[in-house]
């Protein structure tokens, strides 16, 4: 994501969006992006990566607040409250250091993405900065830097949840994949960055989650859609067919008259909300499948005569 984008604008959403609006707006967006829609569309997938970074910000009530007040100068301080509290106490000061421009990030390193030692910075700022000319503090603890790379997973993980074994710059580490991780979403491993300096803590490591496509299900925010293939009779007539879910296959009733491209709904089949508990829903899309050979020609002209009206009665300008 650029780095001065706003989060917002990637939404489509004004900046007083409620949690609702934002999530219909990711759904939507999510739908339209998904690489499963769009196979082989490097645009879309890049714009898809942007959506669910944007949203798994925005849908964070902490990480919202600090996004509002800092931008996403908030992310490369860890989304730390304390950092945040300690810049907002010097910039009501009104002095900053060296090179920093007014109320700005600038002298801290954040615009270069060099690690920046905050400690040392702000006993910098509330010691010489404020008119202090004794002598320096000592360099204080520095935690390492934070480490990013990259995981493929399949629809089911994403799904149920896994515990993965990987092996990172030969190390051995143990992933909990959450039930209801988002393609593009990030795991975090607490002390497996960069080593500290003086004796600080090690960085983090953050795993971005790719999705496999699943042959048979789309993801949409968090429902599951699958295509339902039926018989005419069973359109017609109406029936009870087993389809494939993740928890295992269920009994889905096909009311009589359904129609090609009816969307047939069951509840909490979908994958697991990452936060706040529920799951999404499972939707299967019928599919009526159209018999053929000589005896469906002569069954189809008889069916004809059955229709009420002109099937493309509606089908003018």
């Amino acid at each position: 994501m650029a780095k001065n984008q706003d989060l917002y604008a990637v939404l489509g959403v004004s900046r007083t969006a409620s949690a609702d609006e934002l999530k219909k707006a990711y759904r939507r967006l999510a739908r339209k992006y998904h690489p499963d829609v769009n196979p082989g569309d490097k645009a879309a997938e890049e714009r898809f990566k942007e959506i669910n970074s944007a949203f798994e910000i925005l849908s964070d009530p902490k990480k919202r607040s600090l996004y509002d007040e800092l931008g996403m100068d908030a992310a490369k301080i860890g989304w730390d409250p304390e950092k945040a509290a300690a810049y907002r106490q010097w910039r009501s000061g009104g002095a900053g250091p060296r090179g920093a421009g007014p109320g700005g990030f600038e002298g801290f390193g954040f615009e270069t993405g060099e690690p920046v030692d905050l400690g040392d910075i702000f006993g910098e700022i509330f010691g010489v900065g404020r008119g202090s000319f004794g002598r320096r503090p000592a360099p204080r603890p520095a935690k390492g830097p934070d480490f990013v790379d990259r995981i493929e997973i399949d629809l089911a993980d994403a799904v149920k949840g896994r515990e993965l074994d990987l092996r990172v710059d030969g190390k051995k580490l143990s992933v909990k994949v959450p039930a209801g991780v988002a393609h593009g979403g990030r795991i975090r491993l607490a002390g497996q960055g960069g080593a500290g300096a003086r004796g600080g803590p090690p960085g983090d490591l953050y795993l971005e989650v790719r999705i496999r496509p699943h042959p048979l299900f789309r993801r949409e925010g968090d429902d599951l859609n699958v295509n339902l293939p039926i018989t005419v009779g069973e359109a017609i007539a109406g029936a009870t067919v087993t389809l494939p879910t993740f928890d295992g296959t269920v009994q889905l009733k096909v009311p009589a008259g359904t129609q090609s491209g009816q969307r047939l709904r069951l509840r909490a089949k979908g994958v697991p909300h990452l936060r706040g508990g529920g799951r999404g829903d499972l939707y299967a899309e019928v599919r009526v499948m159209v018999p053929t050979g000589p005896e469906a020609k002569e069954l189809g002209k008889r069916l004809d005569k059955l229709y009420s009206e002109p099937v493309r009665a509606g089908l003018t300008l």
